[in-house]
């Protein structure tokens, strides 16, 4: 197979977590066991592309490496083409592995499982998928928010469950079912209305036939 360059893209300023990468996990940030992560699948180097100098420094005191880039980009993988030119000019990777710097317990065989499919010579690309093997969760969240949505200016930190009472959570869907509702007579008397509109175009389009006949 190929040689296999596996790429981490990492940033501080993420809008859900700021400073994410430097979170500390058991005594060390999260981009270093990741890194660790990757480093266990034994594919091939692993490298860190950051825009962070303090992200860097902790990488590069791990025993890791890390390359700078720019604060700009879009997306990991805007992040990960600019690493790959500074980190692999010369393209001898074949394969480029795009690890998630917020994955610090993924399993190093899952890594080597997505690049075995790239042994076919008619797969340019591959991910991971987990299988949903339980048909119904042993819990469910009625639905997630950033802020409350039953009182106004109560503010909750991103992502965490909104969790209600048995009397709340029967009011969320009344009013649920009041605006489902409401949906269905306005699309209703939409219809209707578009319907009396076609009849009068017909009607004085029919008249203005006769009238001219």
């Amino acid at each position: 197979m190929a040689d296999v360059l596996i790429l981490i893209p990492a940033r501080m300023a993420s809008t859900r977590l700021p400073g994410k990468p430097l979170a500390d996990i058991a005594g060390e940030p999260m981009i270093v066991h990741v890194m660790r992560r990757a480093q266990d699948a034994g594919v091939g180097p692993v490298v860190v592309a950051t825009d962070s100098p303090a992200i860097a420094a902790a990488v590069e005191k791990a025993a890791g490496r890390a390359v700078m880039t720019a604060a700009d980009h879009a997306s990991g993988s805007d992040r990960i083409f600019e690493a790959l030119g500074k980190v692999d000019p010369r393209r001898d990777a074949g394969i480029v592995v795009n690890v998630q710097g917020d994955l610090p317990t993924l399993d190093p065989a899952a890594i080597t499982a997505a690049i075995e499919v790239l042994a076919d010579p008619a797969v340019d690309i591959a991910t991971l998928a987990a299988e949903i093997r339980r048909a119904r969760p042993p819990a469910r969240a009625l639905f997630h928010a950033r802020h409350c949505a039953l009182r106004r200016g109560a503010a909750l930190p991103s992502h965490r469950p909104l969790r209600l009472s048995p009397s709340r959570a029967r009011t969320v869907y009344r009013l649920a079912a009041v605006a489902a509702r409401a949906a269905r007579e306005a699309r209703t008397i939409a219809r209707a209305r578009s319907r009396y509109a076609d009849r009068r175009r017909h009607h004085r389009y029919g008249a203005a036939r006769r009238r001219y006949a």
